[in-house]
């Protein structure tokens, strides 16, 4: 009755201390209504945390697959299908451009001056491929004649998700040097020194043919994709691969690993350019170059993780409105507890807009509280999943923010029916009110 009588000479401030002071004073009512909210916003908080996870789980598998990169190579003209085509030009905005364009190579010159002059946040590696399979030697024991043999440079492991298990990597004097030092993939480690003793092939010589190379690492095992083991085979610096003449093409193939798979579209835009500009290429001129994706499947798990997104953004939405519609009751039980109390105020002077404010504040301060403790736990429980992924703790701020406005809104859309419905009541018939 104290705080009613004194709405007359209220401000603002005062307001809204009365109304926290109300809440508090209902601890069961206001209790029910803030735990059907914090419940609602969990259940949101909770599933876009999880989801958030999930991604950062999906995107560290899909770098490690190299999925969130791509691959500069030449247009082999008989690869893609322009072979049965005899004319030796084409025109394209009245310039004529030689069709044997298709068919350049990417040499050690093009490939080196690209690597220099592409700027784009991420990492670029060169490469050869070795000539057909070969037979790996060291002392009495030796391969199949099946171990895929490369060359590479020092970024070829990061962009194509190997890792080092033992040693070190092919560094820059490898490469400018081309001495003849190579990696083991596991697969041939394990043939040629044992399961038990694959460690210790570092430092060893083996011969690749006939020619020795000192092994300064092994490879983590990879396992068994696409048409078969990614460990069986060897690396070297692409300049022993030339100096040996060991190559299948003299093409280079570029890779290039950007830092998420959303950056792909912009590293790729630049990388033509950068590599048209290398190719001293026309505006009308084609490109004579080809660039793979391997990110078709990441974007489309993506895609599904957007849609349960979405689908959880409905599901909270809906909890909400169900909560706005328990909260909106609650308010309308407290104008009608308070009725004659609100007939005093009006009868010594107290203005509506006072009385409205006064109801309105108590719904969003529930409504508020409610979210805070909803995104607490909808983060702690998200987490879990986190943890279990081997994930970092995640917090999906956006939503976050989300949660805060959206229960700001359903508090102050809960209180206006009930807020209205008091500020309107007779101040006579109100004071009557038993």
């Amino acid at each position: 009755m104290y705080f009613y009588s004194k709405i007359c000479v209220l401000k603002l401030g005062d307001n809204i201390g009365l109304a926290y002071q109300t809440v508090k004073s209902n601890k069961l009512r206001s209790g029910i209504t803030i735990a059907i909210i914090a419940f609602g916003i969990m259940a949101l908080i909770g599933i876009i945390t999880a989801i958030d996870a999930v991604n950062a789980k999906m995107m560290k598998s899909f770098s490690s697959m190299g999925a969130n990169g791509f691959t500069i190579v030449y247009k082999d003209r008989n690869r893609f299908g322009n072979d049965n085509d005899n004319r030796s030009e084409k025109t394209v905005d009245n310039k004529k451009i030689k069709k044997s364009n298709l068919d350049k190579i990417i040499t050690l010159q093009e490939a080196e001056k690209f690597k220099e002059n592409y700027h784009f946040p991420a990492t670029v590696s060169l490469a050869l491929d070795g000539t057909g399979s070969r037979e790996i030697h060291y002392q009495n024991k030796k391969t199949n004649p099946n171990v895929s043999f490369s060359g590479v440079d020092e970024n070829y492991l990061e962009v194509n998700g190997f890792s080092i298990a033992v040693g070190r990597n092919i560094n820059r004097m490898d490469v400018s040097s081309g001495r003849d030092v190579c990696l083991l993939g596991n697969d041939v480690a394990v043939k040629l020194f044992g399961e038990n003793t694959k460690d210790k092939c570092v430092g060893k010589v083996v011969n690749i043919g006939s020619k020795p190379y000192l092994v300064v690492g092994l490879l983590e095992a990879k396992g068994s994709a696409g048409f078969g083991s990614k460990d069986n085979l060897v690396m070297t610096s692409y300049n022993n691969l030339r100096r040996s003449n060991s190559m299948s093409s003299p093409s280079f193939a570029i890779g290039i690993l950007c830092y998420t798979v959303n950056d792909i579209p912009a590293a790729i835009g630049e990388a033509k350019a950068v590599f048209r500009g290398v190719r001293h290429l026309a505006p009308a001129d084609d490109d004579n170059f080809t660039i793979n994706k391997s990110d078709k499947m990441a974007q489309t798990l993506i895609g599904m993780m957007s849609s349960l997104q979405v689908a959880a953004a409905a599901i909270g939405v809906i909890t909400l409105i169900g909560a706005a519609i328990g909260l909106m009751n609650i308010m309308l039980v407290a104008v009608t507890e308070r009725t004659k109390e609100v007939g005093l105020v009006k009868a010594i002077g107290g203005k509506s807009a006072n009385i409205k404010q006064q109801f309105l504040f108590e719904s969003t301060f529930i409504s508020v509280i409610g979210a805070v403790f909803g995104i607490v736990l909808g983060i702690i429980v998200g987490n879990i999943i986190s943890v279990y992924l081997g994930v970092g703790f995640v917090v999906p701020w956006s939503w976050v923010l989300f949660g805060i406005v959206i229960c700001t809104l359903v508090g102050l859309a809960a209180g206006a029916y009930p807020a209205r419905k008091a500020s309107r009541l007779n101040p006579i018939e109100a004071l009557r009110y038993e």
